[in-house]
């Protein structure tokens, strides 16, 4: 079962909406862009466009690897959706991906939008 942090970061992929929250220590203004698992554990790479961070955060902003069991006063909110502008490695942060807001994925996740039904909350 996933957890309501999980949940939270599936609504926000799934509306495009903005997810605020404290990680590390710092809150972070975020948008989640892969949900999924590594080794048994809830992650998430996100594209954190405020807030800040223990090694700053640039001008251009940037990606993150979250573990969800240390996120904390998650919530969601209205807000243009921020994805950076350029892919130029694959990521590592997510080994099993549940779900990806990129339609051409390259990760074979195991859901997408559109697709029906997630968790109880019917996709677009």
């Amino acid at each position: 079962m996933p957890s309501a942090t999980y949940r939270l970061f599936a609504e926000a992929m799934r509306d495009r909406k903005q997810v605020i929250c404290t990680y590390g220590g710092y809150s972070r203004e975020i948008c989640p862009i892969i949900l999924g698992h590594s080794d048994g554990k809830e992650k998430a790479l996100v594209f954190q466009f405020g807030g800040g961070s223990s090694s700053g955060l640039p001008p251009r902003r940037n990606w993150k690897c979250l573990e969800l069991a240390k996120v904390r006063n998650a919530r969601l909110r209205d807000g243009p959706w921020h994805a950076g502008s350029s892919h130029r490695q694959s990521q590592s942060c997510v080994k099993d991906v549940d779900l990806d807001v990129n339609p051409a994925s390259p990760y074979k996740p195991r859901r997408r939008f559109g697709a029906g039904v997630f968790n109880g909350m019917k996709s677009e």
